[in-house]
Order: C-alpha cells, then structure tokens, then sequence
C-alpha cells in the first residue's frame, strides 16, 4: 500500500489533523478526547499567540487516500533564542502533535518533519512539544494504566520504540507525582506550615477573581521570573498571558489558587485545577448537542476525585532558600484543606517537574508524592 505525506493546506486538512485521535484511541479507555474547539485553536494562526513568534508546518500521512498518521515541524523564535545551556538556543527545531497507525508511518513523518526544520536552518530535532513547553510537552513513557489529568497528554506505549529506533535520543524527563490528600501531610510538614503562620512577615492570600486580569499578570509575570533558569524555558509574551487566563479563567477557582507575600511583596505562586477530564471524558470532544449545558453545571460547583498543581513558582532570588520551601508548603497545605473541604478532592497530581529539578522533587517526596506519570523529550542531530 502506497504511503504519501503532505502538507495540511484546507481547512478539510485541518479537520483530518484535529479528528485523527479521536479514532486512533477510539478503544483506549485512558486516553481522554479533548474538546475539539481547543485543538482546533492551538493549530490556528490568530487564535494561539504562539504564532506571533513561532512557525509551524502541519503534515498528514495518507495510505491510499486514508489518514493514518499527522505530524508537526514548528519553529519558535524565542525558544532558538534562549541559551543553548537552557535546552534550546540556536538551531533547535521543534516536532510535536505526532499520531501514527504503525512503525513505517511514524518514521515517514519523523523524516519529513527533520526534512522541513533542517530547510529552516534548524540542526537539531527536539520532541515531542506541541506546539511550546506550556502545552503538553513531552512523550508518555510511563503511566499508561489511568487516565492524564486536565492539560496533561496520553499517547500510545508503541511510540516510545518507534521514536528511539529512529536516533532519538532522551533529553529531558518530566515527572508527576500523585499523592492522597484527604489524610494530611507528615508532622514535618505541618510543622514548617505552622512556623509560617506565626511569622508576620509572610502573607499566603487567595487570588480575587474580581481582578482576575491583574492577578493573572502577576502569576505569570513570577512564573517568568521563576522558571527562566529552568531547561526549556520560554517566556511567556503579554499576548499569551491574556490568552492563557482567558483560557484557564472558567477552571480558576480562589480557593484553589495562592499568592505568596513576603515583607509585603508578592515573591511566589500556586496554581491548582479541578481535574476538568472526569467530567469530559465522556463527551467525546463535543459540547453538542447539550454537553454544553452539563459542563456549565458542573463549573459552577464542581465535585472531583483529583486536582492538578500544574504551575508553582518562587522568584529566582529566593530560590534554594528555606523560605521558598516554608511558602510552597504553606501553600500546599492551605489549597490542600479547601479542595478536600470544598470540592470533595481525595487526589491530587503535582507536575510536571523536571528530573533534575531538585527542590521541587523533595517537596514533592516530602508531601508522600510517588511518581505515577513520566513524559519524555527527545533529540536528535539533524
């Protein structure tokens, strides 16, 4: 049978690209079918701010005029322009958004991907990213016996094999830890938190949704600040600051979100989300005909088994201190109590955190964190 791979140019092409997984893992009782208006938005110039400073090929793999693989070949300007030491830097080209029925069609768009980042002047491949780190970075490794969390990616086991038998090889491990939160944490633990709140110094608030354009500045403005030594870091740009709370703002609750002060100034964050994909998962990626109406329900007081941390951060000054870790674990503690008193939450997720990432896997391992998912970058020369 005939294998061709060709650029997505129609919006027919378009619609193929996006369906694509949904028949993929028609069978596969942990992957959870995204909103297909979300993806269709992540793929779409001047819906995704990410266009503003990136490139982005979409490709189709037909076998005798049937999808059976997509793929894309992207490029961003501020990722190639970040220290080389930092995990991109000049000549980092991106794939991502790869879907493939077997070996043989993998392997094609791989190749075609390489093809269209080297014509870029790009010399070396990295991915999975799809399409920027604040995304779904990362291919599924380990974990594939319950479901991701909201924001967070699933992919066939047989990928991994695919992908190394083609030269990748693993540049960076994201980690996630589950952990119960209906228990409590150690003594330990609860005795740093209490420490803290008999400092006056230090100020754990809850975010004001009223301001909630201010406040979403603020934490992304900290996060940019905090992440910006870390290995793949890109900053986020105004425009996706507005698009990212535009985006979360129907999932943000104030009990679930916290900002550190310290001295009177604002040093460190915690986001945490109500797991969005209980409810989804069995709308098919469609709010027609009336899944609109359920999901407009449920967010307004939503009931769930697990909530995700997926973003916490602590200004670069105060880094490595021991007052970083008393503020994560004050906010830990205090979003832990009202996501069990409130939402009904036994659960949570904590990541993704870089393997190297020291501090955050010992707070994560001090709160009886386990590592239940692990998503891997990969690259290669080109």
């Amino acid at each position: 049978m005939s294998l061709a791979i060709r650029a997505v140019e129609s919006k027919a092409d378009r619609t193929a690209f996006v369906d694509l997984p949904y028949r993929l893992y028609a069978n596969d009782p942990n992957w959870v079918a995204p909103l297909k208006d979300e993806a269709h938005g992540l793929i779409t110039p001047g819906k995704n701010p990410w266009f503003e400073h990136g490139e982005a090929d979409l490709f189709l793999a037909m076998r005798d005029g049937r999808v059976v693989g997509r793929i894309s070949a992207h490029v961003d300007h501020l990722a190639t322009a970040q220290p080389a030491e930092l995990g991109m830097g000049p000549g980092a080209g991106n794939w991502g958004l790869l879907e493939a029925e077997d070996a043989p069609v993998a392997a094609a768009l791989l190749g075609r991907a390489e093809q269209t980042l080297r014509a870029k002047g790009m010399t070396r491949a990295i991915g999975p990213i799809s399409l920027a780190m604040w995304d779904e970075p990362g291919l599924l490794t380990k974990g594939f016996d319950h479901p991701p969390t909201v924001m967070m990616g699933h992919n066939s086991a047989a990928y991994q094999a695919w992908i190394e038998n083609l030269g990748y090889r693993p540049a960076k491990a994201l980690l996630t830890y589950e952990l119960p939160i209906d228990t409590g944490f150690p003594d330990i633990v609860q005795r740093i938190v209490a420490s803290g709140e008999r400092n006056r110094k230090i100020v754990i608030r809850r975010v004001d949704k009223r301001r909630f354009d201010s406040e979403a500045t603020l934490i992304l403005r900290i996060l940019n600040d905090a992440w910006s030594g870390n290995w793949g870091f890109v900053p986020f740009t105004d425009a996706e600051i507005v698009y990212a709370g535009h985006k979360l703002k129907a999932i943000v609750y104030e009990d679930l979100i916290r900002v550190a002060e310290y001295e009177g100034e604002p040093i460190a964050f915690m986001i945490t989300l109500p797991n969005l994909n209980e409810k989804i998962a069995a709308f098919g990626g469609s709010l027609l005909p009336i899944n609109w109406a359920k999901l407009l329900l449920w967010l307004r007081a939503p009931k769930v088994r697990t909530m995700r941390v997926p973003l916490m951060g602590v200004v670069k000054k105060h880094q490595g201190t021991r007052l970083a870790s008393q503020l994560a674990f004050m906010m830990i503690e205090f979003i832990r109590r009202d996501a069990v008193a409130k939402f009904g939450a036994s659960r949570g997720e904590f990541g993704w955190v870089l393997e190297d990432n020291g501090p955050m896997r010992s707070v994560a391992e001090a709160i009886n964190g386990r590592i239940n998912k692990i998503y891997t970058i990969y690259e290669k020369a080109i």
